[in-house]
């Protein structure tokens, strides 16, 4: 089996069904036409600029530009993760959190998979970084943002209670640890999801697309599965870190729970 290149013509054909996604919005007066578009060009303009830079990086081979690529990636998880909350801790530690939380887990993870599992030559090489690193930093950005939501909301929801047990002498940790348990458990849904439907109800992107470049099934199996159990183990960490960064935000070192910091987007 070989690669078949796609022209335009036939990504032409395939927003077909996209505009068929526009005219149910128009029949039913869903209002999301405009949505649809302008999700549309987005995509298309960032997958575009996306590929002509990493065809320059990869053809560069340079740490440096490797390591300045994956900070524009984190800075962006860093705006996504602020962006999607309802309530939000204003101020730089909510970015840095929401920053550093997907991109520490996602550096770890690749690094150990580029160090102990792949092992390219040089193991810094960018063409298994990079892509190797979005696809961590995706999945734990998602695992951040639900774990800050949570956060956010069940304070306010349970402000009676946690200030209650701070009353009583408990530290920031212990009247919180209701929240943080149910924080950590939402975060970490998505991914154990993926896993437990992954081969039975789905194939995912990555082993997909590896059998549509004509890999043998059984080899894109073999790195889905490192996919997989890499992508768990850098959501968990995200997610452990901003449960614990949550905490530190909506209180202070007076162990006071404090959701005057808290704005309403």
């Amino acid at each position: 089996m070989t690669y078949i290149d796609l022209g335009f013509t036939d990504l032409v054909i395939a927003a077909l069904l996209l505009v068929a996604n526009g005219a149910v919005s128009l029949w039913f007066r869903l209002g999301l036409e405009r949505t649809i578009a302008i999700s549309a060009v987005r995509m298309i303009v960032q997958l575009s600029v996306v590929a002509l830079a990493l065809k320059w990086i990869f053809a560069l081979n340079s740490p440096v530009w490797t390591v300045l690529f994956a900070l524009f990636m984190a800075a962006a998880a860093g705006y996504e993760v602020v962006a999607r909350q309802e309530r939000r801790v204003g101020g730089i530690a909510a970015m840095a959190l929401g920053a550093g939380a997907p991109f520490a887990a996602g550096l770890i993870a690749t690094i150990f998979a580029m160090v102990a599992v792949i092992g390219p030559d040089p193991w810094y090489a960018p063409r298994y970084v990079l892509p190797i690193f979005g696809m961590m930093l995706g999945n734990a950005l998602t695992g951040t943002s639900l774990v800050l939501d949570t956060m956010s909301s069940s304070a306010v929801r349970d402000r009676l209670a946690i200030e209650a047990r701070l009353a009583l002498g408990a530290s920031r940790y212990d009247a919180l640890r209701p929240n943080l348990r149910r924080a950590l458990t939402t975060g970490s849904m998505p991914i154990l999801t993926a896993m437990a439907a992954t081969g039975v109800v789905s194939l995912p992107g990555m082993m997909t697309g590896q059998i549509l470049a004509g890999i043998d099934p059984v080899s894109a199996a073999k790195y889905q599965v490192m996919i997989l159990m890499l992508i768990a183990g850098s959501t968990g960490l995200a997610v452990v870190a901003a449960g614990i960064g949550s905490v530190l935000l909506l209180t202070d070192e007076r162990h006071r729970l404090r959701l005057d910091r808290l704005s309403l987007l």
